[in-house]
This record gives structure tokens, C-alpha cells and sequence, in this order.
């Protein structure tokens, strides 16, 4: 029987922080740089997002169920909720179907209230959101998930709540006449954009390679060939650092956007813990003892992000 604590775990409703902080940060960057919030579009989108983050979390768990080679130790009856709740098959599909029903609608109503580039854009992003889970070889049993996993999650995501809030022609624009598509894009502001989301595609790929690095033997077993597979667990630990350190690149924008630099110092400060909880993973890789540093790290570098940019929205709204 599914109970509320039963789909809160199928669901791992503790990593929906994964997209709902990139929601907010391509929020608070349109408020920045254009000015603009639209509450309607943005509660569309975010129970779109959420229902869809969903049902991706609860399909994976599913697939990973049915198709593992073995079914005891390395915590398989704890961390698998359909296991460990005794679910049935079907209950877990209906499950999926509903939420999925519930996204779709959202992103349509979405659409017509914004337009073509977010149906493009939500088909896209649905497609890799089920492939990441199904199909003969998923996403996730490749050396592709963080790179997917960050793109999707923390790009995407980044840009689409940032368009809804300004419109078809301050970020790019798609249109269907006479038997054509026209797409037209501001690559300066689509990179901007990018330059903004590169602490959420970080860390958000991070948090996919410390899982993958602690289930390195598990995935073997179960012919999942994750980027730790491929690169070696020590390879993976020292990437698991540098793309951290990469992701403050983005200071850069931040001041081009002429943020105050006071603002930025809390960004600045985010180094202090985050090399501590490098340093503490990279030594003991373990999904019960340090993965959720990953998840910490996280929520460290693009919180304060969004928290700067609603900042300085706020500051420039009061300047006049």
C-alpha cells in the first residue's frame, strides 16, 4: 500500500532541492536583469518541474528494482523504497502516470500562456528525463549522467524560469507561420544565462558523480557503467573538486552584471566550507557518511547565488 512516507521516499522528495534552486535562480536573475516576475507562469512552471522531477526519481528507482542482479547487502532493502515498503508493480506505475499527467498539463497550460519555445523546450527535456531511466541502456547506466544530470537541471531549468518571466523576445523567441518554425536567439543573453547557471550544473553534477562514486562496486554488478567506472575512483575524486572550483568562474558575470562587490563576498566565503567538504568526501567516499556534503555543497553555492541576485534586484529596485 503506498502510504504518504512510503511515496515521500519513492519519490526522494529530500533532492527536489536539485531543481527547485535552480527555478529560483533563473527567477531572481530575471528580476535582476529584466525587472520582471510573473506569479502565474511561475507557479505553472514549478509544479510542472516538480511533478515531473518526480516522476524521473520514482521511474529510476522502478527500473533500478527491476532490473537489479542482486538484490541484498550494500543496503539494497533500505535505500530502494519500492523494497523496502513492499510495493506493488502497479501501484508504483500509476503512481508515475498520475504525476506525469499532472506535468503535462501544467506545461501546457504553460505554453499558452507563454509560448511555442517552452513546448520545444519541456518535449526536449522530457525526452532525456525518461531516457534517463528507460530504455535498453538509460542515461544513468552510462558515463553521461552528470553531464545530462547538470545540463538539464541546472541550465535548463535556469533558462526556462528566466524566460517565462520576460517574454518571447528578450531571450529568444520561436514561431510557426506558413509551414515554418523561426527561432531567434540573443546568444548574449543566452550566455549570460549559461555563465549564471554554471554553480548549479556544477554541483548539480556533483551530487550524480558522489553517488556514483559511492555505488562504484554496486553498479558493477549491476552493468551500470557509470563515469567513476570508466576514470577510476581516484580519477573521479580529483574531478569531483575541480569542477567545485570551476563553478566560481561565474563571479565573473556577476560583477559584469554590475552586482555590488560587497554582495559577492558571501560567494567569496562559500570556498571555506566547500573545501572542507571536499576534502571530507574525497576521504571517505561513503553514501551513509559523507554524500551529503554533495547535496550540502550544493545547496551552499547556488543558494547563496539566488540569495545575492534577489539581493541586488531588491537593491536596484529601492535605487530607482
Amino acid at each position: 500500500m503506498l502510504t504518504f512516507r512510503s511515496f515521500l521516499d519513492l519519490v526522494e522528495i529530500r533532492t527536489k532541492v536539485a531543481s527547485m534552486l535552480p527555478f529560483a535562480l533563473g527567477t531572481a536573475y530575471a528580476l535582476l536583469r529584466f525587472g520582471e516576475f510573473h506569479a502565474i507562469h511561475a507557479l505553472l512552471m514549478l509544479l510542472s518541474l516538480l511533478a515531473f522531477d518526480l516522476v524521473v526519481t520514482a521511474m529510476n528507482n522502478y527500473y533500478d528494482y527491476r532490473k537489479a542482479v542482486r538484490t541484498h547487502g550494500y543496503g539494497y532493502e533500505e535505500h530502494n523504497a519500492i523494497v523496502k515498503h513492499g510495493l506493488k508493480d502497479g501501484v508504483v506505475v500509476l503512481t508515475m502516470a498520475l504525476l506525469f499527467v499532472t506535468a503535462v498539463t501544467a506545461g501546457i497550460l504553460l505554453v499558452l500562456q507563454v509560448g511555442l519555445l517552452v513546448l520545444f523546450v519541456g518535449f526536449l527535456s522530457f525526452g532525456v528525463g525518461i531516457l534517463y531511466s528507460f530504455g535498453p541502456i538509460p542515461i544513468s547506466r552510462m558515463p553521461l549522467g552528470e553531464l545530462f544530470s547538470g545540463l538539464f537541471m541546472g541550465f535548463v531549468i535556469t533558462f526556462v524560469s528566466a524566460y517565462i518571466q520576460v517574454g518571447p523576445e528578450r531571450i529568444a523567441s520561436l514561431t510557426y507561420a506558413d509551414g515554418w518554425f523561426n527561432l531567434h536567439v540573443s546568444a548574449l543573453e543566452v550566455l549570460l544565462v549559461l555563465g549564471i547557471s554554471i554553480p548549479a550544473v556544477a554541483s548539480i553534477a556533483n551530487i550524480m558523480l558522489a553517488n556514483n562514486i559511492c555505488d562504484m562496486e554496486e553498479d558493477v554488478e549491476n552493468s551500470r557503467y557509470t563515469l567513476p567506472v570508466y576514470i577510476g575512483r581516484h580519477g573521479a575524486l580529483k574531478l569531483f573538486a575541480w569542477i567545485y572550483y570551476a563553478s566560481y568562474l561565474d563571479l565573473l558575470i556577476l560583477l559584469w552584471l554590475d552586482v555590488h562587490p560587497l554582495l559577492l563576498l558571501p560567494i567569496v566565503l562559500t570556498v571555506i566550507p566547500l573545501r572542507r567538504n571536499v576534502r571530507a568526501f574525497t576521504s571517505d567516499p561513503s553514501k551513509r557518511r559523507t554524500f551529503a556534503l554533495a547535496v550540502k555543497n550544493f545547496v551552499q553555492l547556488t543558494g547563496v547565488r539566488v540569495l545575492v541576485l534577489a539581493a541586488a534586484a531588491g537593491l536596484n529596485a529601492w535605487l530607482g
